[in-house]
Protein backbone atom coordinates (compact mmCIF):
# COMPACT_ATOMS: atom_id res chain seq x y z
CA UNK A 1 0.00 0.00 0.00
CA UNK A 2 1.26 3.40 -0.76
CA UNK A 3 1.63 5.46 2.21
CA UNK A 4 -0.33 8.77 2.57
CA UNK A 5 0.85 11.89 1.02
CA UNK A 6 1.85 13.91 4.12
CA UNK A 7 3.55 16.65 2.48
CA UNK A 8 1.19 19.37 1.50
CA UNK A 9 -1.24 18.73 4.38
CA UNK A 10 -0.80 21.81 6.84
CA UNK A 11 -1.17 21.49 10.46
CA UNK A 12 -4.43 22.96 11.71
CA UNK A 13 -3.11 25.65 13.39
CA UNK A 14 -1.99 27.26 9.95
CA UNK A 15 -5.19 26.95 8.45
CA UNK A 16 -7.39 30.30 8.94
CA UNK A 17 -10.13 28.72 10.27
CA UNK A 18 -12.45 32.00 9.42
CA UNK A 19 -13.11 31.44 5.94
CA UNK A 20 -13.73 28.08 6.21
CA UNK A 21 -17.95 27.93 5.95
CA UNK A 22 -19.51 26.05 8.93
CA UNK A 23 -21.78 23.86 6.97
CA UNK A 24 -18.15 22.76 6.16
CA UNK A 25 -17.27 22.53 9.78
CA UNK A 26 -19.95 20.26 10.45
CA UNK A 27 -19.24 17.49 7.80
CA UNK A 28 -16.21 16.90 9.59
CA UNK A 29 -17.30 14.90 12.53
CA UNK A 30 -19.64 12.84 10.12
CA UNK A 31 -15.74 12.00 7.92
CA UNK A 32 -14.59 11.22 11.49
CA UNK A 33 -17.10 9.09 12.83
CA UNK A 34 -17.25 6.83 9.57
CA UNK A 35 -13.20 6.78 9.06
CA UNK A 36 -13.54 5.42 12.80
CA UNK A 37 -16.41 3.00 11.33
CA UNK A 38 -14.30 2.07 8.37
CA UNK A 39 -11.30 1.19 10.27
CA UNK A 40 -13.03 -0.76 13.10
CA UNK A 41 -13.95 -2.73 9.85
CA UNK A 42 -10.15 -3.29 9.09
CA UNK A 43 -10.12 -0.93 6.23
CA UNK A 44 -6.99 0.74 5.50
CA UNK A 45 -7.65 2.99 2.87
CA UNK A 46 -11.09 4.45 1.61
CA UNK A 47 -11.96 6.97 -1.19
CA UNK A 48 -14.31 9.97 -1.67
CA UNK A 49 -16.56 8.11 -3.79
CA UNK A 50 -16.80 5.34 -1.10
CA UNK A 51 -17.36 8.02 1.87
CA UNK A 52 -20.04 9.73 -0.57
CA UNK A 53 -21.82 6.13 -0.92
CA UNK A 54 -21.75 5.53 2.86
CA UNK A 55 -22.72 9.20 3.53
CA UNK A 56 -25.31 10.78 0.79
CA UNK A 57 -22.49 13.30 -0.30
CA UNK A 58 -21.27 13.58 -3.59
CA UNK A 59 -17.89 12.64 -3.74
CA UNK A 60 -16.71 16.24 -5.04
CA UNK A 61 -17.84 17.53 -1.94
CA UNK A 62 -16.42 15.33 0.09
CA UNK A 63 -13.24 16.31 -1.96
CA UNK A 64 -13.16 20.08 -1.30
CA UNK A 65 -14.62 20.49 2.25
CA UNK A 66 -11.09 18.08 3.01
CA UNK A 67 -9.09 20.36 0.43
CA UNK A 68 -9.86 23.68 3.03
CA UNK A 69 -7.13 21.96 5.14
CA UNK A 70 -4.93 20.53 2.93
CA UNK A 71 -3.80 17.49 0.95
CA UNK A 72 -4.23 14.07 2.05
CA UNK A 73 -4.38 11.48 -0.47
CA UNK A 74 -2.82 10.45 -3.74
CA UNK A 75 -5.29 10.19 -6.97
CA UNK A 76 -5.78 6.51 -7.81
CA UNK A 77 -4.67 5.33 -4.24
CA UNK A 78 -6.91 7.55 -1.81
CA UNK A 79 -6.81 8.05 1.79
CA UNK A 80 -5.32 6.07 4.26
CA UNK A 81 -8.13 6.11 6.78
CA UNK A 82 -5.60 6.23 9.73
CA UNK A 83 -3.63 9.22 9.04
CA UNK A 84 -7.13 11.06 7.96
CA UNK A 85 -8.85 10.40 11.02
CA UNK A 86 -5.79 11.26 12.88
CA UNK A 87 -5.61 14.60 11.03
CA UNK A 88 -9.44 15.61 11.22
CA UNK A 89 -8.91 14.85 14.65
CA UNK A 90 -6.54 17.39 14.53
CA UNK A 91 -8.49 19.81 13.13
CA UNK A 92 -11.42 19.53 15.04
CA UNK A 93 -8.84 19.49 18.16
CA UNK A 94 -10.46 16.29 19.71
CA UNK A 95 -6.97 14.77 19.93
CA UNK A 96 -7.47 15.20 23.92
CA UNK A 97 -9.66 15.16 26.01
CA UNK A 98 -11.84 18.04 26.97
CA UNK A 99 -13.42 17.96 30.33
CA UNK A 100 -17.15 19.08 30.15
CA UNK A 101 -19.55 20.69 32.50
CA UNK A 102 -23.29 19.06 32.62
CA UNK A 103 -26.41 21.13 34.10
CA UNK A 104 -29.49 19.56 34.60
CA UNK A 105 -29.40 16.00 36.61
CA UNK A 106 -32.95 14.86 35.25
CA UNK A 107 -33.75 11.92 33.47
CA UNK A 108 -31.73 13.82 30.27
CA UNK A 109 -28.72 14.24 32.44
CA UNK A 110 -28.84 10.88 33.80
CA UNK A 111 -28.59 9.49 30.52
CA UNK A 112 -25.81 11.77 29.01
CA UNK A 113 -23.74 11.60 32.36
CA UNK A 114 -23.73 7.42 31.85
CA UNK A 115 -23.12 7.53 28.36
CA UNK A 116 -19.67 6.07 27.56
CA UNK A 117 -19.11 7.17 23.91
CA UNK A 118 -18.04 10.80 24.69
CA UNK A 119 -14.23 10.01 26.36
CA UNK A 120 -13.52 8.01 22.95
CA UNK A 121 -14.26 10.57 20.73
CA UNK A 122 -12.55 13.52 23.02
CA UNK A 123 -14.75 14.71 25.81
CA UNK A 124 -15.40 13.70 29.58
CA UNK A 125 -18.09 14.91 31.67
CA UNK A 126 -16.11 15.97 35.04
CA UNK A 127 -18.90 18.44 36.72
CA UNK A 128 -22.53 17.87 37.32
CA UNK A 129 -25.04 20.46 38.75
CA UNK A 130 -28.52 21.17 39.50
CA UNK A 131 -30.83 23.61 41.57
CA UNK A 132 -33.49 20.89 43.12
CA UNK A 133 -31.86 20.03 46.56
CA UNK A 134 -33.73 16.53 45.98
CA UNK A 135 -31.17 16.17 43.17
CA UNK A 136 -28.03 17.59 45.02
CA UNK A 137 -25.76 15.20 46.63
CA UNK A 138 -27.29 12.35 44.59
CA UNK A 139 -24.66 10.50 42.43
CA UNK A 140 -25.05 10.59 38.51
CA UNK A 141 -22.59 8.61 36.56
CA UNK A 142 -19.36 8.80 38.20
CA UNK A 143 -20.19 12.40 39.85
CA UNK A 144 -21.71 13.55 43.06
CA UNK A 145 -24.63 16.11 41.51
CA UNK A 146 -23.23 20.11 43.40
CA UNK A 147 -26.10 22.94 43.37
CA UNK A 148 -25.85 25.04 40.81
CA UNK A 149 -25.08 27.89 42.85
CA UNK A 150 -21.40 26.14 42.66
CA UNK A 151 -21.20 26.31 39.18
CA UNK A 152 -18.91 29.83 38.78
CA UNK A 153 -16.02 28.53 41.44
CA UNK A 154 -16.32 24.65 40.52
CA UNK A 155 -16.52 25.43 36.54
CA UNK A 156 -13.40 27.85 36.76
CA UNK A 157 -11.56 25.79 38.97
CA UNK A 158 -11.58 22.29 36.87
CA UNK A 159 -10.91 24.21 33.68
CA UNK A 160 -14.26 23.11 31.85
CA UNK A 161 -14.57 25.88 28.66
CA UNK A 162 -17.73 23.33 27.56
CA UNK A 163 -20.87 22.45 28.81
CA UNK A 164 -24.27 20.59 28.08
CA UNK A 165 -27.29 22.34 29.42
CA UNK A 166 -30.17 20.07 30.58
CA UNK A 167 -32.74 22.23 31.98
CA UNK A 168 -36.08 23.40 31.04
CA UNK A 169 -36.03 26.31 28.96
CA UNK A 170 -37.25 28.76 31.75
CA UNK A 171 -33.81 28.34 33.41
CA UNK A 172 -31.71 28.19 30.14
CA UNK A 173 -30.78 32.06 29.87
CA UNK A 174 -29.92 31.84 33.71
CA UNK A 175 -27.88 29.08 33.03
CA UNK A 176 -26.08 29.68 29.98
CA UNK A 177 -25.07 33.57 31.92
CA UNK A 178 -23.70 31.47 34.75
CA UNK A 179 -21.09 28.96 32.52
CA UNK A 180 -20.12 32.09 30.20
CA UNK A 181 -19.17 34.19 32.88
CA UNK A 182 -17.26 31.11 34.42
CA UNK A 183 -15.42 31.09 31.04
CA UNK A 184 -17.52 28.76 29.20
CA UNK A 185 -17.01 29.48 25.55
CA UNK A 186 -19.11 26.22 24.03
CA UNK A 187 -22.27 25.68 24.72
CA UNK A 188 -24.18 22.04 24.13
CA UNK A 189 -27.92 22.77 24.75
CA UNK A 190 -30.92 21.05 24.88
CA UNK A 191 -33.31 23.55 26.45
CA UNK A 192 -35.92 24.80 24.03
CA UNK A 193 -34.71 28.19 23.79
CA UNK A 194 -32.45 30.17 21.47
CA UNK A 195 -29.83 31.50 23.63
CA UNK A 196 -28.60 34.90 23.66
CA UNK A 197 -24.94 34.70 24.13
CA UNK A 198 -21.92 36.91 23.20
CA UNK A 199 -20.40 36.68 19.89
CA UNK A 200 -17.16 34.78 21.38
CA UNK A 201 -19.42 31.94 22.79
CA UNK A 202 -20.53 29.59 20.18
CA UNK A 203 -24.07 26.87 21.07
CA UNK A 204 -25.40 24.21 19.23
CA UNK A 205 -28.77 23.12 19.68
CA UNK A 206 -30.22 20.19 20.31
CA UNK A 207 -34.36 19.71 20.39
CA UNK A 208 -35.89 16.52 19.23
CA UNK A 209 -38.91 18.16 18.65
CA UNK A 210 -37.72 20.50 16.20
CA UNK A 211 -36.39 17.55 13.95
CA UNK A 212 -39.76 15.73 14.56
CA UNK A 213 -41.38 18.63 13.04
CA UNK A 214 -39.13 19.02 10.61
CA UNK A 215 -39.86 15.08 9.58
CA UNK A 216 -43.10 15.59 9.84
CA UNK A 217 -43.71 18.26 6.81
CA UNK A 218 -42.41 15.05 4.46
CA UNK A 219 -45.16 12.73 5.89
CA UNK A 220 -48.75 11.98 4.13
Amino acid sequence: MSSPNTSAAPAASETDRSVIPDIVIGRLPVYLRTLKLLADEGSQVTSSQELATRLGISSAQIRKDLSHFGEFGKQGTGYNIVYLHRQLEKILHVDRVWSVALVGAGYLGHALAQYNGFESRGFRIVLAFDQDPEKVGNRIGDMVVEHADHIYARVRECGCRIAIIAVPATAGQSVADQLIEAGVTSILSYAPITLQVPQHVRVQYIDPVIHFQHMTYYLE
